[in-house]
């Protein structure tokens, strides 16, 4: 059997051929994982648990039929979904993981992230981060109505591609939105490990490198834009995959 592991769908109703593939995914191939781990940005944006539509209750009746079925579904908050809470997992009956999150994967141990904490280069994004993960602040945010919260998320939406057409006109967006090689290092320096799944940066890719004397792998997740990915771990080893809509 093999372990999931997708991340940045970035599901919206205006690409309902994503949110169809991902959903038959999780009717099929998903059914015969040991497990699924979802490693950030599932939704394109998440105001709260409070927030209701065809696609997000679509997403939650998918995900409760699969962990139902026996199949457990590990959630890991991305950027654009780090509002996701408790009342998500238990409508769904998924389980939230912190980012970093250590665990053991085929009997080696594993670090998963999201993947935006690795591009340290970008400093405005950074800024940005550490605000809206403070807890006084999302609490300050979710007490206000839905559709403020909603203005709030496309306004966030019309200012980071904002940020990215200029760090593209200063040709700095492929350095600054990848990661950080010094910073990948010492995250795997820091957890004691020689392996790193992450998405965010939508650069599908097995890498090898060096850390600590030790030969290391860097997985990257692929993005479900114009198709889907999924990485597949087994005993065997690691098939990252496109999945074709």
């Amino acid at each position: 059997m093999s372990t999931l592991f997708i991340s940045d769908l970035h599901l919206d109703a205006e690409r309902p051929d994503i949110t169809a593939l991902f959903l038959d995914f999780l009717a099929s191939e998903a059914r015969a994982a040991e497990a699924l781990y979802i490693l950030g940005d599932l939704f394109e944006a998440w105001v709260g648990d409070d927030d209701s539509s065809p696609l997000i209750d679509a997403v939650r009746a998918g995900l409760r039929d699969l962990i139902a079925a026996g199949v457990p579904v590990y959630f890991l908050r991305g950027n654009r979904d780090f509002l996701v809470g408790a009342k998500f997992a238990a409508d769904t009956g998924a389980q939230l993981l912190a980012d970093p999150c250590l665990i053991t994967l085929h009997g080696e141990p594993t670090l998963l992230m999201h993947g935006d904490l690795l591009c340290s280069d970008d400093l405005a994004y950074q800024t940005f981060r550490r605000q809206v993960r403070d807890p006084a602040w999302q609490e300050n945010f979710l007490a206000q109505p839905l559709a403020a919260r909603q203005a709030f998320a496309a306004q966030a939406r019309a200012a980071s591609q904002q940020h990215q057409d200029g760090l593209k006109a200063s040709n700095a967006l492929e350095a600054i939105t990848d990661v950080s090689a010094d910073t990948v290092t010492e995250t795997l320096t820091r957890y004691g490990v020689i392996r790193l799944i992450h998405g965010h940066t939508h650069r599908p890719a097995i890498h090898s490198l060096r850390s600590g004397g030790h030969s290391a792998q860097r997985i990257v997740l692929g993005d479900w834009y114009t198709q889907g990915s999924v990485l597949r771990a087994s005993a065997d080893g690691f098939d990252l995959a496109m999945l074709a809509l």
